[in-house]
């Protein structure tokens, strides 16, 4: 299918590696120019020299740490500067620390929250008013199934989260009638770094092996199995097509039927 979105700008934070890239790699394929971000600059370019090879489209890598307000200030400026703004862009913040929520201390909650929630805030402040302005825009939040079933060990990002998810949702109410879409992307557990981080979490709590932990992790989904970047990223690219253009503030879980709850 052709998205029809060639030609259109992106900007997708986090990147370097996971979702982040592979949503990166579906818009480049679909001739979508991409500036990439992620806290490691010199990963970033690689990957979007790697990109452009690839796809023959323009794409760019930079540094940006989303605890810091001035990079994302930067970043959006290099966005603006590079290529007039974006049309495209996929906030992507990765994950917190796992652990008890009954253990987390306030400054880990506040810096948390700054780099999950304000980061998000602050840089879709910078891009929005150029999408309303040309009248077409596409705004996605990749979340996690924690939003709709809190998941153990990962308090911080089921609570977090939650505030992202009403966020986009009322975003989306106010940004329609610009050709706007707001849309939440709730990954459950995909093939990336973050869930083998995951994986070693649970060996050191219950002392089972990593490969009786995977197998555990897989024999709960109905699929059998996780899932692919890819597959993720199909979605995402879809969600940020021309065809996608009656589609906002919806909440999509890709996670191989893991959740329960009716839609």
């Amino acid at each position: 299918m052709d998205l029809e979105i060639a030609d259109k700008r992106a900007l997708v934070m986090g990147a370097s590696r996971g979702i982040g890239r592979g949503i990166a790699e579906a818009l480049a394929a679909e001739g979508v120019r991409v500036i990439l971000c992620s806290r490691d600059g010199d990963k970033c370019a690689a990957v979007a020299q790697e990109i452009s090879e690839v796809s023959g489209v323009e794409a760019h890598g930079i540094a940006c740490d989303l605890s810091d307000p001035a990079a994302i200030d930067s970043a959006a400026e290099y966005a603006r500067d590079t290529f007039g703004g974006v049309d495209i862009l996929v906030n992507n913040t990765g994950g917190p620390p796992f652990g008890d929520i009954s253990k987390v201390d306030i400054e880990t909650w506040r810096s948390q929250f700054e780099t999950m929630v304000l980061s998000v805030f602050r840089l879709t402040g910078h891009m929005l008013p150029g999408m309303r302005e040309r009248q077409w825009g596409r705004i996605l939040i990749i979340a996690s199934t924690g939003v709709v079933e809190p998941i153990p060990e990962l308090g911080i990002s089921n609570t977090l989260r939650v505030s992202l998810a009403n966020w986009a949702k009322t975003l989306s109410f106010e940004v329609a009638s610009d050709n706007v879409t707001v849309n939440l992307l709730l990954p459950g557990r995909i093939g990336t770094e973050r869930l083998e981080q995951f994986y070693k979490v649970n060996v050191e709590r219950t002392g089972k092996s990593i490969e009786e932990i995977r197998a555990e992790v897989a024999s709960v989904i109905p699929m059998g199995r996780v899932g692919r970047v890819e597959e993720f990223a199909a979605l995402a690219a879809f969600l940020a097509g021309q065809n996608a253009g009656y589609i906002t503030g919806t909440a999509t879980a890709i996670d191989g039927g893991l959740t329960r709850r009716s839609l």
